[in-house]
């Protein structure tokens, strides 16, 4: 009686172990369902700031089970890498002409944290210079930064202010080509002081302009603080579908990115993301810049009215602070 000819032992180590495999695309799935459903608790919140870097990572699960032909692997990596694209991609082409558009006054912007006053005044006001600022926004704002910034020449360039000095990071000041009114400070729930008034701008409706500054969930206590001061920060406009209402911008560190519910919401109160709008929504503010290893997140925004355009936008590096400057070119409502 003949016997069956032996069957090759071959077999693809590989393609045995798909469980294993599939471990390897899980980190991604579930970070992208954690920032889709907006599951922000404990230390979820620090770590969602980087969800761009996990964005880029989810290619190389999809890239590894195409090689192995891990197909259901490699079905489960490409929709993780789809949802992260649909919440990361925007940042980077931009929203499209409804935001670029806009017939009316141009209207320069800029914002820089000065870390603790320590910020050089004479490089911040270098970028004034050079982009022609018609409005300056600085938080963590000191009496030796006020006393730094008169010293290089702040008031021959913006000479109308609203200065709220303080020790610490609670200070806050705004800076302006054109007069000012109906100035104050905003206090937020957790402390920290928001200057703003209304600008009046030539030949342009007024504009309601502040220097925003939530607290920072650096530590999970201070979560709680940092959700209340996003919640407490003004609508564009009351009530915001009102069209002839007053322009807002609020332009500062946020101590968050677009990544963060609690921001998403308080843009869905009719504002828009000017650095998303221009395209540059993936370039980081925040590093620090000093050799740590943790890596550049975006959590410095001007935050414009719907109704204005955003033509431009850049960050700039200013010394003596852990925080970019972002400059934005609006153009205001005709």
């Amino acid at each position: 009686m003949g016997s069956e000819p032996a069957r090759p032992r071959y077999r693809n180590r590989m393609g045995s172990k798909p469980v294993l495999w599939s471990l390897l695309v899980l980190p991604g799935l579930v970070w992208v369902v954690v920032r889709l459903v907006g599951f922000e608790r404990g230390p979820l919140v620090q770590l969602l700031a980087f969800t761009p870097y996990v964005a880029a990572w989810s290619l190389v699960p999809l890239a590894t089970s195409l090689a192995l032909r891990q197909w259901w692997v490699a079905g489960v990596a490409a929709v993780v890498v789809l949802a992260f694209a649909v919440v990361v991609l925007p940042r980077w082409v931009g929203s499209g002409s409804p935001a670029t558009a806009g017939g009316g006054r141009k209207l320069r912007v800029l914002t820089a944290n000065l870390l603790l006053g320590k910020a050089d005044a004479n490089a911040v006001l270098g970028l004034v210079r050079e982009h022609r600022v018609d409005l300056l926004a600085l938080q963590e704002y000191t009496k030796q930064a006020e006393a730094a910034f008169e010293e290089a020449g702040v008031l021959d360039l913006l000479p109308y202010r609203e200065t709220h000095p303080a020790d610490g990071g609670g200070g806050s000041a705004v800076y302006s080509r054109f007069p000012l009114r109906d100035g104050g400070v905003r206090v937020n729930p957790c402390g920290f002081h928001q200057a703003y008034a209304t600008v009046a701008v030539p030949a342009g409706r007024p504009v309601v302009f502040e220097s925003a500054h939530p607290a920072a969930p650096y530590e999970l206590r201070q979560v709680h603080c940092w959700r209340r001061d996003l919640a407490a920060q003004p609508a564009a406009s009351d009530p915001p579908a009102t069209p002839d209402g007053p322009i807002r911008v609020l332009a500062g560190d946020f101590n968050s990115t677009l990544d963060h519910r609690a921001l998403r919401r308080l843009i869905g109160r009719g504002y828009r993301d000017a650095a998303q709008a221009a395209g540059k929504g993936l370039v980081g503010t925040w590093g620090p810049y000093d050799g740590s290893w943790v890596p550049p997140v975006t959590i410095d925004h001007v935050l414009a009215d719907r109704r204005i355009g955003v033509r431009a936008v850049s960050v700039h590096r200013v010394s003596g602070s852990d925080h970019r400057a972002v400059y934005a070119e609006l153009a205001l409502p005709a």
